[in-house]
């Protein structure tokens, strides 16, 4: 007999793993299908200090552990597979995978987004050791040292606005000879006394030791090329949300997150997004964790309004 579950939850990051706690609390059965190990993003981080209640940080593969735990702890289950096809407009939701298919009574869309990288040679061994994706979240690291910026839209410019704040010197690095960022951040920047401008440039190459050294820049009219030295890389040119699987069943917004409203719910019923893959303002921990609740708590409503078609 095919077992329907309550909840499917599909990502094993902070917000799929607090939406099986908050499910599993509230007498749900609740699943989470993760292809590798829990954590998402946030297990790639080697220190968090920005999560409330662990004054002296947090690796980030081990909080991922412990929410795992906490809610398998209250019954949620885990299972490690593949997600290769969803069908989510029915009253039974149906999630195909590398372990066979999982159905559920509602879905929740915890998939995440993947920062764009520079797919520079050896980029993916500095993470960590010099190359960042996050100036939220790696920013103090680099406190009295000199980082480079890559980017030239809203992202890149709030980072080297937090990272001005932090570091001794700031380079951004744009492909352009203006920023695309609105114009909020113009002004700001421009007036940062340790913020530095390589107009029309990209970054070609990673110069490291042990460890990240520098960049070599090359000016994209001239072919010019020069080296900067730093101690940090943030690269800060997006993110691409991991929607391949729903695109053609939930509306997106142009950059292609999940439009979902602050109760996650999205276009179709008994489907929530949470976390990084929902169109929002802000994507930390914290907020993929309440994502994560909130969800729970609109599925738990439209379970108890459609209790006679679902059972």
């Amino acid at each position: 007999m095919k077992r329907i579950y309550d909840m499917v939850i599909i990502g094993g990051g902070p917000a799929g793993y607090t939406a099986a706690l908050y499910a599993a609390r509230a007498g749900l059965k609740a699943v989470v299908l993760e292809k590798l190990s829990a954590g998402g993003q946030m297990a790639l981080s080697s220190q968090i200090d920005n999560y409330p209640g662990f004054e002296e940080g947090i690796d980030g593969f081990e909080l991922a552990e412990r929410m795992q735990r906490q809610a398998e702890r209250f019954g949620a289950e885990t299972e490690l597979a593949e997600v290769t096809g969803v069908r989510l407009d029915r009253d039974v939701k149906e999630i195909g995978t590398s372990e066979g298919t999982f159905y559920g009574r509602t879905v929740v869309i915890a998939t995440g987004a993947n920062p764009r990288t520079l797919g520079l040679p050896g980029e993916e061994a500095l993470v960590g050791q010099g190359v960042n994706y996050c100036a939220a979240c790696d920013g103090m690291f680099y406190r009295d040292k000199t980082v480079v910026v890559v980017g030239g839209g809203n992202t890149a410019a709030a980072d080297a606005m937090l990272l001005s704040r932090i570091a001794k010197k700031v380079i951004l690095v744009h492909r352009r000879d203006t920023l695309r960022a609105t114009k909020i951040y113009h002004e700001p920047l421009m007036n940062a006394p340790n913020v530095e401008f390589r107009w029309n440039s990209a970054v070609t190459e990673l110069l490291r030791g042990g460890k990240l050294r520098g960049v070599k820049i090359r000016d994209v009219n001239t072919g010019a090329e020069s080296e900067i030295d730093c101690d940090g890389l943030f690269v800060s040119i997006g993110r691409a949300p991991a929607t391949a699987l729903v695109g053609d069943q939930l509306n997106l917004d142009a950059a292609g997150y999940i439009l979902a409203d602050e109760s996650t719910r999205t276009s179709l019923p008994g489907v929530y997004a949470v976390g990084d893959v929902r169109a929002k303002a802000l994507r930390q921990v914290v907020t993929a964790v309440a994502d994560g609740a909130m969800a729970v708590h609109a599925a738990e409503g439209y379970l108890a309004e459609h209790e006679n078609r679902l059972w």
